[in-house]
């Protein structure tokens, strides 16, 4: 297992006061806290620092280690040093976390640390010990208690002087973790471990041809790109379409489990082994035809046009309209898209628009409109989408179809012609369904970190939701959905912590919510346009809304229908 200080070295360091080493490569990571919000080591970049302190709630002596954080927090919080607690403990049960907060008084934040990961990289061992870490290098500056010892690397940091870590012996309760004593004495075994998980969590996209940028077809592949698997499961960029999971459970959201994650990792960490197996699962691993009709031939066959894709270069959305023959009015069941070519096609939207009408649908012109939103495709999508019983998508006479297609460069030149199935209903169903836009009006000035949008949209009847979906630009950084019901109860729907322009999925609920007359919905979120955001184009402009990706969209979509 990878640590960050020997055993030998770490017995010299306890006959000492304090010591100094050179300087650890922290390592970038994400987690949520109590109350939902994302923090990322990276991403505190506009602060000179932040020191984590390893919390378990069950430990005597954490109440008093509490407060000398805090009181450390009040001095040094306005000279840009941030400070937060993480559960280094194997409870890491929400409702939990949250009383125990609530009970000890703590105002600071609560990281959640999933199957203990982080907690186990930073090499924390006893409740109360505190590390220091520099977001700018991410580097570890200081391991240790609540002393002296902090306030001098502090002050070194401010300085500009921290040339070594700082080492101090901790005491305390000691921090167990349970996962990592499973796999002290074997790693996992790639056969008949690691490859089933990769198989069924990550191979669909990353495979030959398809959208993710390496092929993970084999052990030699998955060994090679280990150090960059680790960075994102802990970063949480992979699995895509990441959702808070507390709030809302969704068909579509991607999530690995505490076992997986400490599965993988300890892998990782154990150097990868292969183990001894005659031949290797992820080799063998058969795909489905991706360009065969899961519910047989269609009604309908699209051919959407053919887009040539560069071998390299950033591709700004391109909108197309598509002509229907349709010489009555028809009413879709269900869709299926095949991509042309799923290797650049990162993924496609769309709407029935009326014959003078745009992609855009007269969304920029006003804070809410329902459109018909038939369907898009996203990376790894193969089964087609069929409407809630009893509904269905209105394709009027004389209508057409309006496409929106995002394409990434993968470094060879290519076409993509992509087919849409049509499955129509022989007669109307019971409800047509809609797609309800609720946006806001925004002006983002140059350089502001967490510039907050907020939008609303009263129902006037009975409605069923099925489906969200978050759209900002660049700068977007996160988003909520939340109803007020007209008794005045409130519900979280849907919240999305680490917002990401390249993933924009309609979250499809596993419980639809009937939405009752006179419910309002709430979209919250923020931007983030400083310099410390690494997808902002230029921090230094005011923002305001505009179509094109370098301007800015707050938008939460609402697909439902109208209830019985």
């Amino acid at each position: 297992m990878r640590t960050l200080l020997s055993k030998a070295f770490v017995a010299l360091l306890c006959a000492a006061s304090s010591a100094y080493a050179a300087p650890d490569r922290a390592g970038d990571f994400a987690l949520l806290d109590t109350s939902g919000e994302f923090h990322q080591l990276s991403r505190y970049r506009h602060k000179e620092a932040l020191v984590l302190m390893a919390f378990d709630a069950n430990c005597a002596e954490m109440p008093a280690a509490i407060n000398e954080l805090e009181a450390r927090n009040e001095v040094w919080q306005e000279q840009d040093v941030a400070f937060a607690l993480i559960n280094a403990s194997a409870n890491q049960d929400l409702d939990k976390l949250r009383e125990q907060r609530a009970g000890l008084g703590i105002d600071l934040p609560v990281l959640i640390d999933k199957g203990q990961l982080v907690s186990e990289t930073m090499d924390l061992r006893h409740a109360g010990e505190v590390v220091v870490l520099d977001p700018e290098r991410l580097s570890l500056l200081y391991r240790g208690p609540v002393s002296a010892d902090l306030d001098s690397t502090l002050e070194a940091e401010l300085d500009g002087n921290d040339a070594a870590t700082r080492l101090s012996p901790a005491s305390g309760c000691e921090v167990r973790y349970p996962g990592r004593e499973v796999h002290a004495d074997a790693a996992p075994d790639y056969a008949s471990e690691v490859a089933p998980i990769i198989a069924e969590q990550c191979a669909s996209c990353h495979r030959e041809g398809g959208i993710g940028p390496f092929a993970m077809d084999s052990h030699l592949m998955l060994q090679g790109w280990s150090p960059m698997i680790r960075e994102v499961l802990l970063t949480k960029r992979m699995p895509p379409m990441q959702v808070d999971p507390f709030i809302g459970h969704f068909e579509n959201a991607n999530y690995l489990s505490e076992k997986e994650l400490q599965t993988l990792v300890h892998w990782i960490d154990a150097g990868a082994p292969r183990g001894i197996i005659a031949t290797d699962p992820l080799a063998e691993l058969e795909f489905p035809d991706r360009r065969s009709w899961v519910l047989g031939e269609p009604d309908y066959i699209i051919k959407a046009p053919t887009h040539e894709i560069p071998a390299t270069g950033v591709l700004d959305y391109v909108n197309v309209d598509v002509d229907l023959p349709f010489e009555e009015d028809k009413w879709v069941k269900s869709v299926q898209f095949i991509a042309g070519d799923e290797s650049v096609l990162h993924h496609l939207l769309t709407y029935v628009t009326a014959p003078a009408e745009d992609f855009d649908g007269g969304e920029s012109d006003t804070r809410s409109i329902a459109r018909r939103f038939l369907e898009g495709y996203a990376p790894g999508k193969m089964d087609p989408m069929t409407f809630p019983e009893n509904t269905g998508v209105l394709i009027p006479k004389g209508h057409k179809l309006s496409m929106q297609f995002h394409y990434t460069t993968n470094g060879r030149q290519t076409v993509d012609e992509t087919l849409l199935g049509l499955y129509m209903y022989e007669e109307p169903p019971e409800h047509e369904n809609f797609t309800r836009s609720v946006a806001s009006v925004f002006r983002i000035p140059p350089y502001a970190r967490e510039h907050e949008a907020a939008a609303r949209y009263t129902f006037d009847e009975d409605v069923i939701v099925t489906g969200l979906r978050a759209h900002m630009h660049f700068r977007g950084k996160d988003m909520k959905f939340r109803a007020v019901y007209p008794d005045g109860t409130a519900a979280e729907l849907l919240s999305v912590p680490s917002y990401s322009y390249a993933w924009q999925p309609t979250y499809q609920l596993t419980q639809p919510a009937l939405l009752p007359a006179g419910t309002t919905v709430h979209v919250t979120g923020t931007f983030d346009n400083s310099e410390h955001n690494p997808a902002n184009p230029d921090p230094s402009k005011e923002i305001t809304f505009g179509l094109q990706s370098w301007d800015e969209m707050f938008i939460g979509y609402w697909t439902y229908h109208v209830a019985d």
